[in-house]
């Protein structure tokens, strides 16, 4: 890695911490499927996606999943920043969606770059305030709207994200949701009906093109 990528990634930083970051921060390559952030685990560096897409969710006593949000490249997860800072230990889980390169920044930079650098504190703050909005929406999705109508929102979101041919089964939806494979079985079979997506065997395409950003 090198600096013209890291400023392409993360734009607007000063000359000098785009050095310190090549200088202390450490490249980790994780492969798809393997879990960053566990519950309860401490967390001593920032984390800043270079490659790949990272899933963050919740997971409750049972093992049930819960889905937040997806960080992409040029993206930090906001909770490493936050628990870093404050010394305090994950609540989320963070799973790798894709292969993905991470640079992590251990803690000892935090606050003195958050001091020294005017970059650094803006990305911060813009870093929390868009995971906040994106929390916002999950919330809403859930609080104010029914099982078909988060279904939607999901299907939604994952398309922006991945593209209309979504190789999701009907379980890994569930378990998202935090729902059942019958339920969520029954609502994509009423989508379809709909014309919203097609269930393929191993895949579900949507067909209208999504309205909402990620």
């Amino acid at each position: 890695m090198d600096e013209a990528l890291l400023k392409k990634l993360f734009p607007g930083l000063e000359d000098e911490l785009y050095q310190e970051m090549l200088q202390h921060g450490v490249i980790r390559y994780i492969k798809e499927g393997e879990t960053l952030l566990r519950v309860g685990q401490h967390i001593r560096s920032v984390i800043l996606i270079i490659e790949g897409i990272v899933k963050l969710y919740r997971e409750d006593d049972d093992g049930n999943e819960f889905f937040i949000y997806h960080l992409n490249a040029g993206q930090a997860c906001s909770l490493s920043m936050v628990c870093a800072y404050k010394q305090e230990t994950s609540e989320v889980m963070a799973k790798a969606i894709t292969d993905a390169t991470l640079l992590t920044i251990p803690l000892a930079f935090m606050e003195k770059w958050l001091s020294r650098y005017k970059g650094w504190y803006e990305f911060v703050i813009t870093s929390y305030r868009n995971r906040f909005e994106e929390l916002l929406k999950t919330i809403d999705a859930v609080a104010f709207s029914n099982m078909d109508e988060r279904l939607e929102f999901y299907l939604k979101k994952q398309v922006a994200q991945f593209g209309p041919i979504l190789k999701l089964t009907h379980q890994d939806i569930a378990n998202d949701l935090n729902s059942s494979r019958e339920v969520i079985s029954r609502l994509l079979k009423k989508m379809e009906a709909k014309e919203l997506i097609h269930l393929n065997r191993n895949s579900i395409e949507w067909i209208r093109k999504p309205t909402i950003p990620v």
